[in-house]
């Protein structure tokens, strides 16, 4: 297959087309490579996300987490739940929200999955520098916050980042 180079007449135009594209073939790379574990990008960084998060998970917070509507989130999880990945732990009076757990079947289907989305990073990635990847880090936080606002939507600090640490985007909060 060959894809197109293009170049429009208008710098944002053609920085809009690359990204696109860039994300686009990076994200089936990844599609690719975790068929033979029956899963998504998408999936996956739920499974990560359940793993990983600092305290309890809650359906609306794995939305945010993977930047998904509710509903579709809510498909994803029962999906997951039929396959035996996670469980919901249902409403209990004064508790406002259903928390999402790893079983022991989602915690082992972890970590092979998330080897293939690392090793995809770390091999797109590898055409960058430390250098390059923090200048591309900055250029699209600032994209991302420009995003961001237009959707009326406000960027705040993931729960592994406590606010006593300084973070060296901050300028574009």
């Amino acid at each position: 297959m060959t894809m197109y180079d293009y170049k429009f007449a208008g710098s944002s135009l053609t920085s809009w087309a690359l990204l696109r594209h860039t994300w686009i073939a990076m994200n089936k790379i990844a599609e690719y490579r975790l068929l033979d574990y029956d899963s998504t990008p998408e999936s996956v960084g739920v499974l990560w996300a359940c793993r990983d998060y600092p305290g309890p998970l809650h359906p609306a917070e794995i939305a945010r987490l993977v930047f998904r509507a509710p509903h579709t989130v809510v498909g994803m999880l029962n999906r997951m739940e039929k396959e035996g990945n996670i469980e919901r732990i249902p409403k209990e009076p004064g508790h406002p929200f259903t928390e999402v757990r790893l079983t022991a079947k989602g915690e082992e289907a972890c970590e092979p999955r998330i080897d293939v989305l690392k090793h995809v990073i770390a091999e797109t990635m590898s055409v960058l520098s430390e250098d390059e990847l923090i200048q591309l880090q900055q250029l699209l936080k600032r994209l991302q916050s420009k995003a961001l606002d237009m959707l009326h939507m406000k960027l705040k600090r993931s729960p592994g980042n406590p606010e006593s640490i300084t973070m060296p985007d901050d300028e574009y909060r």
